[in-house]
Parts: C-alpha cells; sequence; structure tokens
C-alpha cells in the first residue's frame, strides 16, 4: 500500500475525518528519505484506523506555512481535520505507533 499525496487544494478534504499522519517532506530532504518506507510500512499496519499523507512542501508552501512548518521532516497528527500533536525529524515506526495510539 502507498501513502497517498495531498496538496494545498486538496489538504482540508485530505484531513477531514479520523486520524491522519501528515508528512511534510521535499525530494532532496535525506531525512525524508530515510523515513518514507517507515512511513509506508506503517501506512499498511493502520489500515483503516489512521491515514497518513505526504505534503511536498516546495509543491505546496502554503500549507507547509500555515502549520508552521520550518524543518522537514515534519509530522503532524490530526484528528478530524484539527492538529493534535507533531514531530520533526526522523522518527522510528514505534514511536510512530505510539503518537497515534495516544489520540485514538
Amino acid at each position: 500500500m502507498a501513502v497517498a499525496h495531498t496538496t494545498d487544494q486538496t489538504f482540508a478534504e485530505d484531513i477531514k475525518s479520523g486520524l491522519t499522519l501528515v508528512d511534510f517532506w521535499a525530494p532532496w530532504c535525506g531525512p525524508c528519505k530515510m523515513i518514507a518506507p517507515i512511513l509506508d510500512e506503517l501506512d499498511g499496519e493502520l489500515a483503516g484506523s489512521a491515514d497518513i499523507v505526504k505534503l511536498n512542501v516546495d509543491e505546496n508552501p502554503e500549507t507547509a506555512s500555515a502549520f508552521r512548518v520550518m524543518s522537514i521532516p515534519t509530522l503532524i497528527l490530526f484528528k478530524d481535520g484539527q492538529p493534535v500533536e507533531g514531530v520533526v525529524g526522523v522518527q522510528n515506526k514505534n514511536a510512530l505507533k505510539q503518537l497515534i495510539e495516544k489520540h485514538r
């Protein structure tokens, strides 16, 4: 299962219901490349209980700016469209699972 991508135009719709972990990233970012396979694996494990979407900050600066993303990767967990918690930098799969479980 592949992680879905979102844009400035579709962001609000993509995060509006349930739990959604958003990965703010860019193609040139080394740490973003390191976390990508972790997110792919986690996405498969969470199917149905939480969504994971990626937002390319270079192509979608409005949303990144709105959430004050200054460093990437930044991961923000949204619950029913509202941000509930965020982390910056590469995280391991267990840390991300715990972040999501805490807000179910």
